[in-house]
């Protein structure tokens, strides 16, 4: 959803703080990789019940993923290398953030529940890869309710109270899977409509 619709004041709003980060001496690629380091560090605190410390952790995790793209603008330095670097990081904090719940939940409550925050992993995962093959084909795959910054305000409220983590998982789940369904349903709407020589 901020990737789509408010794509544009978003911009507006972190490129003065990219350029402040450039003069300040930070790159675009050390942004994406102390990111991953943070949402490291997020996951381990979720997995040893330390939440309100996740919280914490979780937001310097997203600030990393918010502004590496207007420092890369700010600097003339984005190119492909950097976007594909940012989305194999982006993908692996999912994972060490997702580990964490599930080491959490099992450490807990035991039982299946542990499948909770694989279920969230795996629609997470198709959500992104939707658009990252729609987007080698030439098609738009943008949008949705629950992309990557949803998701991490979301697990943000979950972790503010132990009587709520569970039940605002499940929403996270619904909501990703809906993501997933309505981003391959749009996609699937194009792709038919795309002559089949601009298939790869």
């Amino acid at each position: 959803m901020f990737d789509g619709k408010f794509r544009t004041a978003v911009d507006a709003r972190t490129a003065p703080i990219g350029r402040a980060l450039v003069k300040l001496g930070f790159s675009a690629d050390v942004l994406t990789a102390s990111g991953l380091v943070f949402a490291g560090a997020t996951g381990w605190a979720i997995a040893t019940g330390r939440h309100w410390l996740a919280v914490v952790l979780l937001t310097l995790t997203g600030a990393h993923d918010l502004f590496d793209g207007p420092v890369a603008k700010a600097s003339a330095s984005a190119s492909v290398r950097g976007s594909f670097f940012d989305s194999v990081m982006d993908r692996l904090s999912d994972a060490f953030i997702l580990g964490g719940v599930t080491y959490y939940l099992e450490a807990q409550h035991h039982g299946q529940l542990v499948l909770l925050p694989f279920a969230i992993m795996t629609s997470t995962f198709m959500i992104s890869y939707q658009r990252s093959k729609a987007e080698s084909l030439g098609l738009a795959a943008k949008g949705g309710l629950m992309e990557r910054a949803e998701r991490m305000i979301l697990m943000g409220v979950a972790l503010l109270h132990h009587t709520i983590f569970i039940p605002v998982l499940w929403l996270l789940l619904a909501l990703t899977t809906m993501t997933a369904f309505g981003r391959f349903y749009r996609v699937w709407q194009v792709a038919s409509q795309t002559p089949v020589n601009a298939e790869k």
